[in-house]
Parts: C-alpha cells; structure tokens; sequence
C-alpha cells in the first residue's frame, strides 16, 4: 500500500463525491447548521439527493447530523472545513 498525504487522500475523496457535496458543504460553511429541509433550499439539492450527499459525508466524519424534535440538523465538522478548504485551495 503506498502512503499518500491527507491532501491526496482528500483530493481522491473529492473526485468521488457528487458534484453536490460541494453546494452542500459550502451552504453549511456559509449559513451554519441548519435542518435538512433548510439546507435542500440553501444549497438547492433536491431532498432525496440530499439526503444521500448527507449520508456520504457523515461516513466520511465531513457533516455531522443530530437530531432536534423531529428535524434532523446537519453541522459541518472541523474535518468538513478543512476538507472544504483544501480542495477549493487545491
């Protein structure tokens, strides 16, 4: 296995997400936690595809989701801006 640095491993993530990731991570960069409805609006994804960007991202420790009520409030992590940074940068 060959060792590659957090900017590789992160510039590979990238190429495999949906190109909606993006929207999604910078809305949440840009407005802050919100529920999911708010961020299909904010970040205009359509909910069933947000739904699964969100499930792609929390795997990968990006968005954190917790629930409030009966909403469910997506959070960018440390991890999320710093991955969000490094590929705008990159």
């Amino acid at each position: 296995m060959t060792d590659i640095s957090l900017a590789e491993y992160f510039t590979k993530v990238s190429d495999r997400l949906p190109e909606e990731a993006e929207r999604v991570l910078r809305a949440l960069i840009e407005e802050g936690s919100m529920n999911k409805e708010e961020l299909s609006l904010t970040a205009r994804v359509k909910r069933a595809v947000l739904d699964h960007v969100i499930m792609q991202l929390f795997a990968l420790g990006l968005v954190d989701v917790s629930t409030e009520g009966k909403s469910k409030i997506c959070s960018l992590t440390k991890l999320g801006g710093d991955f969000f940074s490094l590929i705008k940068a990159g």
